[in-house]
């Protein structure tokens, strides 16, 4: 935590807080750009194989070479996009939805349903996050399904504390005390009053929960249990070319960059976001 309030404070030197709402809503909505035209983008087919082409340098018809297939790299990169993409909007909604219910329950509810609520999440949080997540993975099966439900059984912690926690103070406000002597039913008071003003900070973490499932999706991806070649995703680019990383630089480098300036978009979208919302990442 304290690495992340480190490199928050950074980003707020180089770019003024009014601007990196900006700043991060440009940068993802670029690469959402090339993910939704990629077909008419890319130059050549991301999985097309040219053995008379392979490991050709940046420049030419192959603006960032071609890999130990002949396959164009920077058409690689574009169609990657739409994977990784995807990976960050699955791998972020299905925990937001699950620990916002279970964190918005265990706050109203409190007594036994809270106690159990916390106790299961303190048994999840005992192991480390990725190995937690591989060995669900590692017993499904490598793939994206899995990667999502995994993401799913791990990730949801960190958004039923925080919603948990906005709930147990908004519940004793004079809004749900009138709510409640009108008779409205607890449904209403906690999924019409209480859950939409406690869902801010969540919004805002999930923008930089972005950050670390593009990780984790790479990550999962470059160990061979995410994505499966020879579909274009930039963890499994950077696996295919960690063999040649002397030789062809090229093949690692910008998917590796693309990675980066993808978390770097969603970091500064958390941040702006954040600012905007008076809460803090």
């Amino acid at each position: 935590m304290n690495a992340l309030t480190q490199a928050a404070a950074l980003r707020r030197r180089i770019l003024p807080r009014q601007h990196a709402l900006s700043a991060g809503a440009m940068v993802v909505g670029l690469w959402l750009f090339v993910a939704c035209f990629a077909p008419w983008l890319a130059p050549f087919d991301p999985v097309a194989q040219d053995t008379a082409a392979s490991l050709l340098p940046p420049g030419g018809a192959h603006l960032f070479g071609t890999d130990n297939f002949g396959r164009d790299i920077f058409s690689r990169v574009l169609w990657g996009a739409r994977v990784d993409l995807q990976i960050c909007l699955l791998g972020v909604i299905f925990p937001f939805m699950l620990g916002t219910v279970l964190g918005a329950l265990a706050g109203y509810l409190g007594g036994a349903v809270d106690a159990l609520i916390m106790r299961v999440i303190d048994i999840v949080l005992a192991f480390p996050f990725l190995v937690l997540m591989l060995a669900i993975i590692a017993i499904l099966g490598p793939g994206l399904g899995s990667f999502y439900i995994a993401m799913a059984m791990v990730g949801w912690v960190s958004y039923a504390r925080l919603v948990r926690a906005q709930v147990l103070t908004l519940k004793q406000r004079d809004f749900i005390l009138a709510a409640r002597s009108l008779g409205y039913g607890h449904g209403r008071v906690l999924f019409r009053h209480l859950l939409p003003n406690a869902l801010t900070g969540a919004l805002v973490f999930s923008m930089s929960d972005c950050v670390l499932v593009l990780l984790n999706g790479a990550a999962v991806s470059y160990l061979g249990l995410g994505v499966q070649p020879p579909t274009a995703e930039w963890g499994v680019m950077v696996a295919e070319g960690q063999s040649f990383i002397t030789t062809a630089w090229w093949i690692t480098t910008f998917p590796g960059l693309a990675i980066v300036l993808l978390a770097m978009g969603f970091s500064l979208l958390a941040d702006g976001l954040g600012d905007k919302l008076g809460e803090r990442v």
